[in-house]
């Protein structure tokens, strides 16, 4: 006999469908939807492609669109009955919904050129995305539709946001007026990316080596590869190592599925 859904869960349900509706309203807001600067042009530029050693060329920002359709999908996947009572969307939902939140909030600190206030909002998301796979894969998906749309979705989620938290925080910095110069910067990058290979085996090993959110990382790699092979700032060293990193992120994963399958 199936658990009785209760007041929480209609709540939880309500609350991740009006977090979705602000994510997408914010988003567009702060994304110059209805006019005024997109992300990259926001905040003095401090967030475009070529800001930085380590901001991904344009076409990354791509994976923002399947993220959104992803959330979409799993807000209306949450309310179909079986979710109501589930473990696992009880122990994540309310996560779920704080990261829509404060997806939209990052937007709109950057519009606002708050970009000490986006560093903090982008740093309480990632944290927010990684406690929340942590409980999922502590609450395995009990159906393939379930393991797609709310796995792959905040899989993604926390893959990209983890590499954009690094650019984020770079960005800031040159902003506020730290610009080492070569071959300084490029060490300083060269360390950050060898971070983020470190979040990547940390990743691996705690959430059992998910494809989706060592994917994203590795898709922001690798337009940051490519950013500063074929475009300004150029850095072949950083290039590489950006392009290092990505795969050993995927093998990683690759190798902690095997080790676990």
């Amino acid at each position: 006999m199936s658990e009785a859904t209760t007041s929480t869960d209609l709540y939880r349900r309500i609350t991740v469908t009006v977090a979705q509706v602000v994510c997408v309203v914010g988003s567009m807001i702060g994304a110059g939807v209805f006019g005024g600067p997109t992300v990259p042009e926001a905040a003095g530029g401090a967030l475009a492609a070529d800001a930085t050693y380590i901001a991904p060329a344009g076409p990354a920002f791509a994976i923002w669109s399947v993220i959104y359709v992803g959330l979409a999908a799993y807000t209306i996947w949450q309310w179909f009955p079986a979710q109501a009572t589930s473990a696992r969307h009880r122990a994540t939902g309310w996560l779920a919904a704080a990261t829509m939140v404060l997806n939209a909030a990052w937007l709109l600190t950057i519009r606002a050129g708050w970009l000490w206030v986006s560093v903090v909002v982008i740093v309480a998301l990632v944290l927010s995305l990684g406690v929340l796979l942590g409980r999922l894969t502590t609450h395995p998906a009990d159906s393939t539709a379930d393991r797609v749309i709310t796995d792959g979705t905040f899989g993604l989620y926390l893959g990209w946001v983890s590499v954009a938290t690094c650019a984020n925080i770079a960005a800031t910095l040159v902003d506020a007026g730290v610009e080492p110069g070569k071959p300084a910067v490029e060490i300083i990058t060269i360390v950050v990316l060898a971070v983020v290979a470190g979040l990547g085996v940390l990743y691996a090993r705690a959430l059992g080596g998910r494809i989706a959110v060592a994917g994203a990382m590795a898709w922001g790699l690798g337009w940051i590869a490519y950013g500063r092979w074929a475009t300004e700032p150029q850095s072949i060293a950083v290039a590489i190592a950006a392009a290092i990193v990505a795969v050993a992120v995927v093998a990683v994963a690759l190798r902690r599925r095997a080790v676990t399958a």
